[in-house]
């Protein structure tokens, strides 16, 4: 892949906090790229560290909503992003699984 034909973007990082104040930021972006990472172990784990910490904001969101902390609205978007993490997960590691079954099928 040549260089600059990628999206530099990290998502998680150009998010900002809302108007509403729980535990758990909700959804903003910024307007600022990152530079993106080349080491393929520090973006595969910064997708794991990633995927987990988004399937954790519905629930504590679901419960700040019960106590009245949060709005229910800022509960089903935490609940849909999540859930497009999650196929954007699955995508990624297929595609990578199938890279990898591709490349052992080479002889040498």
């Amino acid at each position: 892949m040549s260089e600059g034909f990628s999206p530099k973007i990290n998502v998680n990082e150009r998010i900002e906090p809302s108007k509403i104040t729980t535990t758990l930021s909700p959804m903003r972006f910024k307007n600022i790229e990152q530079p993106e990472t080349t080491d393929f172990k520090s973006v595969f784990s910064g997708l794991v560290e990633n995927l987990n910490r988004e399937m954790n904001a519905p629930d504590q969101l679901t419960k700040d909503a019960m106590v009245g902390k949060a709005d229910v609205h800022d509960v089903m978007a935490a609940i849909a992003k999540s859930e497009i993490q999650l196929n954007v997960a699955t995508t990624v590691v297929g595609k990578v699984l199938q890279t990898y079954e591709k490349i052992m099928q080479i002889q040498i």
